[in-house]
């Protein structure tokens, strides 16, 4: 055993990942999380955890003991957070996670991913790429790959593999990826999210510049900056590609221009793309509703700015003309209130009469946020929207308004990021979960 790590908000899907890493090194892992307070209920990925031995405690302070050698903290961690305080008091060290990850793989040589949006598919396909081309890399992503979870007893946002790569999601929201120091980048676009447009470009600028690898840069799309003639050799290569949406093809060109970069035959790289199994929460089909003879499909996504929720529900109004409701939950006080003007330009641009839009409140974490914001808002702002706008109080509250109108539409989706009952929800539509 090489050590005793204790992880704060291991439910989370950075810090699950990171945990699963731990595990697959071989280190003694624990963890607490806020959502073991409530009522005990624990996720998929709690429990995938739990039967891997991984210890779980409510986020009180009480999982810190004296054989714990270290604490992992994230970003969204406040200073008074219990577990925090605990360890202080023993005098525990404290690593932040980019910094924890970034040790962890530095046996390796580190392909980063990084981009305002995309960056989870682009490691997901990076990596299903470079295992069907013989690399067997190690992957450590922000979201769950369909099939790496091996049947549940695992976090499928990770690949345990040998060789000389790791592939890894790195985090601009809080500029810990100046924490990592990668063989390789990939840079998928950039936008205002967490900052302005003009600070992510620097941000990334900065992170790219001192790269020794390939650089496949997808804010340069002709490829003149950054390793022009793999973009070039992926685009002529990008063959068949059965996650749906412009989007996802241009994540799909990135990941395999890095591949081809990286030494992988061009021609074997660009089949392994239509093998490719998807990843969780990422316009992912789980099912449908059947209505009479009209069958509803059922999907679930994680979009939750501006544009990704541009990018999920234009993909499916192409594809359902009939009509999409969206049930979306704001992941945050401060996100909302910083992008409430271009949500609704979002909506408004991407909304049809035949639309609806279900809007949660605001998804509450605790703490000490500024809740002087909240979905209603969102909706006061969309009251010249196409379509229909309807707050609801909750996901009890949404399922029942969906159940009673789901024949009028083609596709359901639940969206949005960090809430956990919303997968739950779309699968529960999808009569797949109670």
């Amino acid at each position: 055993m090489r050590g005793s790590i204790h992880l704060v908000g291991i439910g989370g899907v950075g810090m699950s990942a990171l945990a699963q890493a731990y595990l697959d090194a071989g280190y003694a892992v624990s963890g607490a999380d806020r959502s073991l307070h409530a009522d005990g209920r624990r996720t998929p990925v709690l429990e995938a955890l739990s039967a891997e031995g991984v210890h779980l405690f409510p986020d009180d302070g009480s999982g810190i003991g004296v054989g714990t050698d270290r604490l992992v903290v994230s970003t969204a961690i406040e200073d008074t957070n219990p577990d925090l305080a605990a360890a202080r008091a023993r005098g525990i060290p404290v690593v932040h996670r980019a910094a924890a990850l970034s040790e962890l793989l530095s046996a390796r040589k580190l392909v980063a991913v990084a981009g305002t949006c995309g960056k989870s598919t682009v490691t997901a396909i990076l990596g299903h790429v470079l295992v069907e081309c013989g690399f067997d890399p190690l992957v450590v992503n922000g979201a769950q790959v369909v099939g790496w979870d091996a049947n549940g007893t695992r976090v499928g946002s990770v690949r345990n593999g040998a060789g000389e790569y790791a592939v890894a999601e790195v985090d601009e929201s809080d500029k810990s990826l100046t924490a990592f120091h990668p063989y390789a980048a990939i840079v998928t676009n950039a936008s205002a999210d967490h900052y302005s447009k003009e600070e992510m470009d620097s941000v990334f600028d900065e992170f790219i510049r001192d790269i020794p690898g390939p650089v496949i840069d997808g804010r340069d799309p002709s490829g003149k900056r950054h390793s022009c003639r793999f973009i070039h050799e992926a685009e002529d290569a990008l063959g068949v590609f059965p996650m749906p949406g412009a989007h996802n093809r241009a994540n799909a060109r990135l990941a395999l221009a890095m591949a081809i970069a990286l030494g992988a035959d061009p021609a074997k790289a660009a089949a392994a793309l239509a093998t490719f199994p998807g990843v969780e929460r990422r316009l992912q089909r789980v099912g449908s509703v059947l209505c009479g003879d009209q069958e509803v499909a059922v999907y679930d996504d994680y979009a939750h700015n501006p544009e990704k929720l541009h990018a999920m529900w234009t993909t499916l109004a192409e594809s359902y003309p009939r009509g999409v409701a969206a049930v979306w939950r704001p992941h945050g006080y401060g996100p909302l209130r910083k992008m409430l003007e271009p949500l609704a330009a979002a909506f408004r641009g991407v909304m049809r009469p035949q639309d609806a839009l279900v809007l949660l409140p605001v998804y509450d974490a605790g703490g000490t946020a500024d809740r002087s914001v909240n979905s209603d808002a969102l909706a006061a702002l969309l009251g010249d929207a196409p379509g229909t706008v309807k707050l609801v109080s909750g996901l009890e509250e949404a399922e029942e308004y969906l159940r009673a109108r789901a024949d009028a539409f083609g596709a359901i989706v639940t969206a949005g990021a960090r809430d956990p009952g919303l997968p739950v929800l779309a699968r529960r539509l999808a009569g797949k979960e109670r």
